[in-house]
């Protein structure tokens, strides 16, 4: 039987009771993947077969899509302690800390988990979304985001998020597209506004609340991303006790669909199960 046929759901109760799902697969120590915004855990599914003869692969259902269960009330540490309850699950399965990595808005997610949990061997952060100070998203835009669903223009939301918030170019939009998990996106579009809120208005996250964790951290950065993706990166960075930079020379947000073989090499590197 393959690492893909053996892949697993499971399920663990958030603190607010929420119902987290996560999919597992592969073998060796635990990596849990957290993904970013509009996805679920299938946005991993090409690199899978990299990851699995290396790791044993906890990829989460983030709350409001996929096998997982949602609340009324959105707050950003809600996300927090869902993936707190995955690494734990996860270290308890496997009888040792366990390592980490979120892209984007998963990034976020993953860093103030990160603050909730004893359980952590290593994190990995992708390009995390995080607000200081004012705006992350003009209040005009996130307006006309809410409009589109509103429309059941839930595409041209996707579409519009990536080109203006994002500042994917048109080249990575259009590999996007083509992925299978387009369409899981397009599925949990309605879950874009509120994260986006809940990152520009008073749920700011304060990278501070970082300054004491001692876990080893690698942040992932493309050498052709936007000016903000960089400044995030080494505003969180100058937080962390534990913390190295590597820089994916000629990408920007999505290199694990267009350059997974190097994108797999810094990771599993850091991790040194390669």
């Amino acid at each position: 039987m393959t690492a893909t046929e053996q892949r697993t759901a499971k399920q663990v109760t958030s603190r607010d009771g929420t119902p987290i799902a996560y999919w597992t697969s592969g073998g060796g120590p635990a990596l849990v993947l957290v993904h970013g915004a509009t996805a679920d855990h299938s946005r991993w599914e090409s690199i899978l077969p990299l990851l699995e003869p290396h790791v044993t692969v906890v990829a989460i259902d983030r709350r409001g899509r996929g096998a997982s269960g949602d609340a009324d009330d959105y707050t950003v540490e809600r996300e927090f302690e869902d993936v707190a309850a995955v690494v734990d699950a996860a270290a308890e399965a496997t009888g040792v800390p366990v390592h980490l990595l979120g892209h984007s808005y998963g990034g976020t997610c993953a860093l103030g988990g990160a603050t909730l949990t004893d359980n952590l061997a290593t994190l990995t952060l992708y390009e995390p979304a995080w607000s200081a100070e004012g705006e992350l998203t003009p209040t005009e835009l996130l307006d006309r985001f809410e409009a589109l669903l509103t429309a059941g223009q839930r595409e041209q939301l996707l579409e519009t998020f990536f080109r203006e918030i994002v500042g994917m170019p048109e080249h990575e939009l259009a590999v996007y597209r083509t992925l299978p998990a387009w369409q899981r996106r397009i599925e949990a579009a309605h879950t874009l506004p509120r994260e986006l809120r809940a990152l520009t208005n008073d749920q700011t996250f304060d990278p501070q609340r970082v300054t004491t964790l001692t876990v080893p951290t690698l942040m992932l950065l493309g050498g052709d991303s936007p000016d903000l993706a960089k400044t995030q990166t080494d505003d969180i960075a100058a937080q962390l006790q534990d913390v190295r930079i590597v820089v994916l020379e000629g990408q920007q947000h999505i290199a694990m669909d267009l350059a997974p073989e190097r994108f797999i090499d810094a990771v599993l590197s850091f991790l040194d199960v390669a």
